[in-house]
């Protein structure tokens, strides 16, 4: 009867070992997912090569973000897009740790029973609407942010309007919409 019991706990003891582990650990993506990035991953990576970054501001509490996340996000035309074009970078805009952007620090901020985080309010224009997705330029300088859930081919024709620099080649998103093929 020891023995069992011993057992028991010695194998509880290993699923809590291996579940604190998983939760320290971002899960892989498999391949055709969108490879998300924290700020800091994208920061670095530009350094070797200049993209611009798409960033999805986001709530654990948003209902709408998760939508998002398993229909726009999860689809595979949008997940090329992003990963192709872009350094795609999850942003929960209630974070609690700090954030240095082109050398300003932003910290979280309290406010009532939760809070935001300042980039947050930045990339939104102190508009706190979520999901809002941030288009960012090379330099991590403010293209658009683009408030609102997008299924994906509404989604894609925006992302591949920004992922085309076509705002900096004097397209205007009119034209663009005339002329963007659609590929759903």
């Amino acid at each position: 009867m020891k023995r069992l019991l011993f057992s028991a706990m010695a194998f509880a003891g290993v699923l809590a070992v291996t579940a604190m582990t998983m939760i320290d650990r971002p899960a892989k993506a498999a391949e055709g997912d969108v490879q998300w990035l924290t700020l800091a991953e994208a920061m670095k990576k530009a350094e070797k090569e200049k993209r611009p970054i798409f960033v999805d501001v986001y709530t654990d509490w948003c209902g709408w973000c998760k939508v998002m996340d398993r229909e726009t996000f999860s689809d595979p035309k949008v997940a090329q897009l992003l990963n192709e074009r872009f350094y795609p970078v999850k942003f929960n805009g209630e974070q609690k740790e700090d954030v240095v952007l082109n050398g300003t620090t932003y910290k979280y901020v309290a406010s009532g029973r939760s809070g935001y985080h300042e980039l947050a309010a930045a990339l939104l224009n102190n508009q706190l609407s979520y999901p809002t997705v941030v288009f960012l330029d090379e330099n991590f300088n403010m293209i658009q942010p683009v408030p609102g859930y997008r299924k994906a081919p509404e989604f894609h024709m925006i992302a591949q309007y920004f992922g085309e620099n076509q705002h900096k080649k004097g397209v205007t998103w009119k034209d663009w919409e005339k002329s963007y093929q659609s590929p759903y």
